[in-house]
């Protein structure tokens, strides 16, 4: 995993080490520190039991939760990098079931903020950049004063390369694409009359 970002999160007063990677646009949590705030457990050497314990069975009752879980190194507590067990979101709440805990829904709900957060965090860009297009294509017009729909194609193009020079530049001092695909219908839907 390459492009990525390692930071913490913190679910009540448990600390969720976690890995965005950018290629593939998706969040690695550490299972150790998921289960700890699972079991309300704050003793680490206890949490990594329970894993362990919690691995074992669900390896023998033939779960695919263990092995779509991926070793990366993060940050232990002795302030070595170390590798450390971590899922996807979705196999994260599929442990989630597999242990019996009051905050079970708590943390589903935090997974979900978790996503949506990262997910504004791209969008915001984009809807900059459309409102950048807008604004300039609107100026143009303005001064051109223009009123047919052959007219208002030339402000549209010039207000359309403003945002997209503008865009293209960001992109290349941060290394991060702008456009996320994200936001468009596929074209098998439908659209609503």
């Amino acid at each position: 995993m390459q492009n990525n970002q390692t930071s913490l999160a913190i679910f009540e007063n448990f600390k969720i080490r976690r890995h965005y990677d950018e290629p593939s646009e998706t969040w690695y949590f550490s299972v150790i520190d998921i289960v700890a705030a699972l079991t309300d457990q704050i003793d680490y050497p206890r949490a990594k039991s329970y894993w362990t314990t919690l691995k074992n069975r669900l390896k023998n009752e033939g779960s695919e939760v263990v092995t779509k879980c991926d070793q990366l190194k993060m940050l232990a507590q002795d302030g070595k990098m170390r590798e450390t067990d971590v899922a996807n979101v979705e196999t994260i709440l599929r442990l989630i079931q597999s242990v019996p805990s009051k905050k079970a829904e708590p943390i589903k709900r935090w997974l979900a903020k978790v996503g949506y957060e990262r997910m504004q965090e791209m969008s915001d860009a984009e809807l900059v950049f459309t409102a950048l297009a807008e604004l300039s294509t609107r100026q143009i017009a303005e001064t051109m004063e223009t009123k047919g729909l052959e007219e208002n194609k030339i402000p549209a193009k010039k207000g359309g390369r403003i945002a997209k020079d503008a865009r293209l530049a960001l992109e290349q001092k941060t290394g991060k694409s702008v456009v996320t695909g994200q936001h468009f219908l596929s074209p098998h839907k439908t659209r609503l009359p």
